[in-house]
């Protein structure tokens, strides 16, 4: 009998990978809904295959996108798949104990990763870091504040907090280096932004140094050295993403490209309202 659980999927022209990533939860959880951000692809006639609860829907800003999904969930309980990732059954067991029996405070939980590069998984350097996996819509929101054009912050009611599960999901975060670059590319954009809009200081120094230090922290401190060869791919294009990121981040100061004006006009009258 599946269990009382919505899981939320948000997707673009995923139509190699989202069928998968439904399969994991088909059957378990009683309400999927599926988030397509304008697919061009076939995503969306896959996805009517397991559920019709399916939303289009223009992604702006990443908070407001996700709670728009919890506003159209039957349960209070909400589990976020991105469509490069799997549930494993070590997981699901250990939800539905948090479920069942958990603390009443705990109103988030948080489940570390086994990320893969292809078919190599990345299991040192840092890779397996825990993201929030599973939340209760009564007490926590995403931020929708438009700097937060990435990785938005979450908000919690008072007197609620979170908590960590031992068990992990499985991440196809890469199809390949090419996938990665790529990924590289459209993240340090969206992480430029992000810095221009909420103020940062970004000197060009602070921005070697974090360079250097995020290759030295995922192949060394971090071990991923014991990865391999990818092991050190991994390391360097990732430093190679802080690098870029300041780089952009310079040009939308001197140049103004990326930036959508609209936004910026929307966060200065904001930061002016306070």
């Amino acid at each position: 009998m599946p269990i009382a659980l919505s899981v939320v999927i948000i997707a673009k022209n995923e139509q190699g990978r989202i069928k998968d990533c439904l399969e994991s939860v088909y059957g378990w959880a009683d309400d999927i809904v599926v988030l397509d951000d304008e697919s061009t692809d076939n995503t969306r006639a896959i996805a009517a295959g397991y559920t019709d609860k399916i939303f289009i829907r223009h992604m702006e800003l990443e908070g407001k996108h996700r709670n728009f999904a919890a506003s159209k969930v039957k349960n209070d309980w909400i589990m976020i798949l991105d469509c490069d990732e799997r549930l494993t059954d070590e997981l699901k067991n250990e939800i539905f104990a948090a479920l069942k029996s958990g603390d009443p405070k705990i109103a988030a939980y948080w489940a570390g990763q086994i990320n893969y590069m292809g078919d190599v998984p990345l299991n040192h350097g840092g890779w397996s870091n825990p993201h929030i996996r599973l939340y209760n819509k009564n007490h926590v929101k995403w931020s929708e504040a438009d700097y937060d054009v990435i990785h938005p912050g979450l908000k919690f009611a008072e007197g609620y907090r979170g908590g960590n599960m031992k068990a992990k999901t499985i991440h196809y975060s890469f199809r390949n280096v090419e996938d990665f670059i790529a990924k590289i590319n459209r993240y340090s954009t969206l992480e430029a932004t992000k810095w221009y809009l909420d103020g940062r200081k970004m000197p060009l120094g602070k921005a070697i140094w974090r360079t250097v230090d995020r290759v030295w922290r995922r192949f060394i401190t971090k071990k991923g050295y014991k990865d391999g060869y990818y092991g050190f791919v991994a390391a360097v294009l990732s430093g190679f993403h802080e690098f870029a990121a300041y780089s952009k981040y310079r040009e939308i100061k001197e140049k103004g490209y990326y930036i959508n004006r609209s936004v910026i006009a929307r966060s200065e009258a904001t930061k002016q309202s306070l």
